[in-house]
């Protein structure tokens, strides 16, 4: 089963993506774990990577989907996988749609996570991270024991530049620009399916899974 996860910024697609890794035991694949990882390994498309972030540039479009399709080659994603918040844009999603044609293989299912814009504020503006050891937090729904202070070492925890309000809403208007076009793009293929992703993190991923085995392609 061939999965991508749709949803802005803060809809919840990290979490929900592990737990239906863990559901139906494929791996998750995420494009920023990738990116990182081609840099940190000096595989030549992380070295060509590498030159657009240094000039804090955007990475292209066809080195970021030969990250993608390099992972979905690998052996423990034979059996599917699930493709956290790409593609970004239109062109991704038909390159992707090619690259998967030439290994014989598809998209089975698109499921998109929809949040409320005020919701989503509410949640990325929330997080704090601590300054020395990185442990994550948020203020409302996994505050630290004492305020301003990391449960586990005991530094002080900030909110970052990406946190902030007026790059949340940057953030937020990039997605809705760039990405939103997909859902009518995997609607026309019939292929699209929304969950609500207000909820517990167990009621979100009983709703995506009824999607996913409502109407499987597999």
């Amino acid at each position: 089963m061939n999965l991508i996860l749709l949803g802005a910024p803060g809809a919840g697609k990290g979490t929900q993506g592990k737990n239906l890794s863990e559901r139906y035991r494929i791996p998750q694949i995420s494009t920023g774990d990738i990116l990182r990882a081609n840099v940190r390994s000096k595989t030549p498309l992380g070295l060509k990577a590498r030159e657009f972030m240094d000039k804090g540039a955007l990475v292209p479009d066809d080195i970021v989907v030969g990250m993608v399709s390099d992972r979905i080659r690998e052996e423990d994603a034979g059996g599917g996988f699930i493709l956290d918040g790409f593609p970004r844009n239109l062109n991704q999603a038909e390159v992707l749609e090619a690259t998967l044609a030439r290994m014989d293989k598809k998209i089975d299912r698109v499921i998109g996570m929809e949040v409320e814009r005020k919701e989503l504020v509410r949640r990325l503006s929330g997080r704090r991270v601590c300054r020395k050891c990185g442990a994550s937090y948020h203020v409302i729904f996994s505050p630290p024991m004492n305020i301003g202070m990391c449960d586990k070492c005991g530094s002080e925890i900030y909110q970052r530049d990406d946190d902030k309000q007026e790059t949340i809403e940057a953030r937020l208007a990039v997605y809705e620009k760039e990405t939103l076009p997909l859902v009518e793009y995997y609607a026309k293929k019939d292929l699209y399916a929304a969950v609500d992703g207000i909820g517990t993190v167990d009621q979100i991923t009983k709703n995506i899974v009824g999607a996913i085995e409502g109407r499987s392609n597999t």
